[in-house]
């Protein structure tokens, strides 16, 4: 993987932990300015993966370097040269906004001589100018939120890792916040994010959905939904909804079937096929078939299959 435009280049990378394997051979490249999603159910070594990027984790194997140093040999170096948030905010709330400024440029080392002109950026940045006294711990979820990442990356890092950072906050906050990813973005500076809500997911430049520790898939949200589901895919409404998925785990043809909202998702492998069979085979086993037609499938589709797939043993691989 040539190294000159990426900032993010990770080789063949594992995490045992004993006989456990959380991070399985891993191959990814992130491109400077992208913003690049990382997704996968809980526990399939999204959070280690990250770890040992930012240089907090030795690698049990395999080659990972962040904005040009090796995470193994180099972590301080590393460190340095990133930009961290955490699911839960690392901000002190009993300190005031300008005060939790302060102490992370401190932490970061931000010049003295830049550091006004940094400490105004984030009150602005975070919409924080005129508040700067207040304790944090009384700021609501968004203003907190735009200031962690305000103290992220205080230190003008070229990579920022975001570890579910909209996790609890409204919708009208994460979708300010997301207008703040791009912008950065557009600055070259390279965004790495976890996330598990499937529209925030669209909003970057590409994906990788991750089980077990290794890539399921891997591509722009568009490409995912086009090529990373072995099948196709049908919405059926039908009553009794829990009755028809039961049924239809063993039905010819059904690759996986799963309840979204008031209908069924049905993976088939050739969806024209499939409707009058799957209409008869519901209706022969008493279950009421209203509407069943071919539709595209949305993000949430392909993760749910990716990650049922492999644990169910199934051959999924894009």
């Amino acid at each position: 993987m040539p190294e000159d435009n990426n900032s993010v280049v990770i080789e063949n990378l594992v995490k045992r932990f004993g006989d456990f394997v959380a991070v399985d051979r891993i191959s990814l490249a992130v491109r400077k300015g992208e913003v690049f999603g990382f997704l996968g159910p809980n526990g399939a070594g999204k959070s280690t993966t990250i770890r040992m990027l930012c240089g907090l984790l030795k690698p049990t194997s395999g080659r990972a370097r962040v904005a040009g140093y090796d995470v193994a040999r180099d972590p301080e170096l590393v460190r340095q040269n990133i930009g961290y948030m955490s699911q839960k905010f690392s901000l002190y709330n009993d300190l005031t906004v300008v005060e939790n400024i302060r102490l992370f440029a401190g932490l970061y080392s931000v010049p003295a001589n830049v550091l006004k002109e940094r400490i105004e950026w984030a009150l602005e940045m975070s919409s924080l100018k005129g508040r700067e006294h207040l304790i944090t711990a009384t700021l609501p979820g968004g203003w907190k939120q735009r200031l962690a990442l305000g103290c992220a990356v205080l230190h003008q890092p070229p990579v920022i890792f975001l570890d579910e950072p909209t996790s609890g906050v409204d919708p009208i906050s994460r979708r300010q916040f997301w207008d703040l990813i791009h912008h950065m973005a557009e600055e070259d500076v390279t965004v790495f994010v976890t996330t598990h809500y499937m529209e925030e997911a669209e909003y970057c430049n590409r994906l990788a959905m991750i089980s077990r520790g290794a890539v399921a898939a891997l591509g722009a949200p568009s490409e995912l939904k086009q090529k990373s589901m072995k099948g196709e895919l049908l919405l059926v409404e039908c009553e009794p909804l829990g009755q028809a998925v039961e049924i239809l785990q063993s039905a010819p043809d059904v690759i996986d079937a799963g309840v979204f909202g008031r209908a069924l998702h049905l993976v088939v492998r050739d969806a024209t096929a499939a409707i009058p069979q799957v209409k008869k085979y519901l209706s022969d086993h008493g279950v009421t078939v209203g509407l069943i037609e071919k539709i595209h499938p949305s993000l949430e589709d392909v993760f749910v299959s990716l990650t049922s797939a492999a644990d169910t043993g199934k051959e999924w691989k894009a």
